[in-house]
């Protein structure tokens, strides 16, 4: 069953004053934790909803391999509306939905894990009685998000959905934790610096030099989906000449064709995977996903008595 990840981080941040995604969590941002947090529990494909400061943002999360959409109308939309663009562009490309906004960053893989595992079709993380976030939703349930009226936000959507929304108990504050006010953000620090140290794994494939990653790995998923390197890159923002850089080095460490282009016609050129384009594609994400579970299992064999993990 096939996982995606949805943040949409379209606001304005009027009452924290700064630009939230971008702020700091110790050493790195919340946007970009929270990327860390889903990419530890083994989901790839993962989009980013921006509106206000997009460009910054875009640019600030250029190296993790996302997909980025915008709200062009965010100053005058809400939430909700930045979620049913990722909805819309994810209902036919995955089996499930994990969403969240930007400004709750401290969730735990574990929790991602347990919303996975829970075999809910709609369902909510639950620490001391309080609801918190990411939400899990499958696909199935977009067309009635999609075709609601919106009131109440995307809650009231989720309440109005044709299946109950199921709680999953976690012993993890960290879904309740936001970033809306100064204050909100200053008890987000002192949380953090309490937690929980956890692994993070980055699973890269070398020849002679590397040629294989996770930002490679989506560069491929987006052609394979969209027929088109150059609206792939617009979707990670990376230049087009980039892009096919990647390719080219790819095919070359690995001499063989990876993606197949076809010329000219009315409608411009197309491109798609190979055999072995898709062959690569599917052995590294499963390979990656493998991994990032046994790392979790052997960091609690050998660092569980100095973390108290």
């Amino acid at each position: 069953m096939q996982t995606a990840a949805l943040i949409v981080a379209a606001g304005m941040s009027s009452r924290m004053g700064d630009f939230k995604p971008m702020l700091n969590i110790g050493s790195i941002s919340i946007a970009k934790r929270i990327v860390a947090n889903f990419h530890q529990a083994g989901i790839s494909k993962i989009v980013v909803i921006t509106g206000y400061k997009a460009e910054a943002l875009e640019h600030h999360l250029s190296n993790e391999g996302l997909i980025f959409l915008r709200n062009e109308n965010y100053a005058s939309t809400d939430m909700v509306d930045s979620a049913r663009i990722g909805l819309a562009y994810l209902q036919d490309k995955c089996d499930r939905i994990l969403f969240t906004p930007v400004d709750i960053p401290l969730f735990t893989s574990d929790t991602v894990s347990k919303l996975m595992d829970s075999g809910c079709d709609l369902a909510v993380p639950v620490c001391d009685g309080v609801k918190g976030h990411p939400i899990l939703i499958s696909s199935e349930l977009v067309p009635s998000i999609l075709a609601d009226s919106g009131e109440g936000g995307l809650r009231g959507a989720l309440e109005r959905c044709p299946v109950p929304l199921k709680t999953v108990p976690v012993e993890d504050r960290g879904i309740l934790h936001d970033a809306d006010t100064p204050d909100d953000y200053r008890a987000l620090l002192e949380y953090h610096n309490s937690r929980l140290v956890r692994p993070e794994i980055s699973v890269s494939l070398l020849k002679e030099k590397q040629f294989m990653d996770a930002k490679i790995a989506m560069m491929l998923t987006l052609v394979d989906e969209t027929r088109s390197v150059r609206t792939a890159c617009q979707r990670m923002q990376i230049s087009y000449s980039t892009g096919w850089n990647i390719l080219r080095a790819l095919e070359t460490q690995l001499q063989c064709c990876i993606v197949e282009r076809t010329q000219g016609g009315s409608g411009g050129g197309r491109s798609r995977l190979s055999e072995k384009g898709k062959a690569l594609l599917a052995a590294y994400n499963s390979y990656d996903a493998r991994l990032k579970q046994e790392a979790v299992k052997l960091f609690d064999e050998y660092f569980k008595d100095i973390f108290n993990a």
